[in-house]
């Protein structure tokens, strides 16, 4: 039995942030930061037209990223939600973005 697909997404963590961007943007990835901001687009407008080379930056819930790491960012990316709910934890945010963005 395997443990699903954690060794099949690529994945870091990278210290020092936000400073981390400019280096994935070096590397040809297009940074989107998952923020509710008034100009955040859906994930599904953003799915549409998404670069192939895309890196998805997530917050805590609750208090979500910082100011600095959102400025950093190349998009702001949210998940539409309903009924009250303004986050998800980091888990529920990470499999609907990738499941969003799959196929890209």
């Amino acid at each position: 039995m395997s443990m699903g697909t954690v060794f099949q997404v690529p994945w870091t963590r990278i210290d020092p942030w936000p400073g981390g961007a400019a280096t994935l943007r070096e590397l040809g990835f297009h940074v989107a930061a998952l923020a509710l901001d008034e100009d955040s687009v859906s994930i599904q407008e953003f799915a549409a037209t998404a670069p192939e080379r895309t890196a998805v930056v997530f917050g805590t819930e609750g208090d979500g990223l910082a100011r600095a790491t959102i400025a950093a960012a190349d998009s702001k990316v949210m998940i539409p939600m309903s009924g009250g709910v303004d986050s998800l934890n980091v888990a529920a945010a990470s499999a609907v973005t990738c499941f969003a963005l799959q196929g890209r």
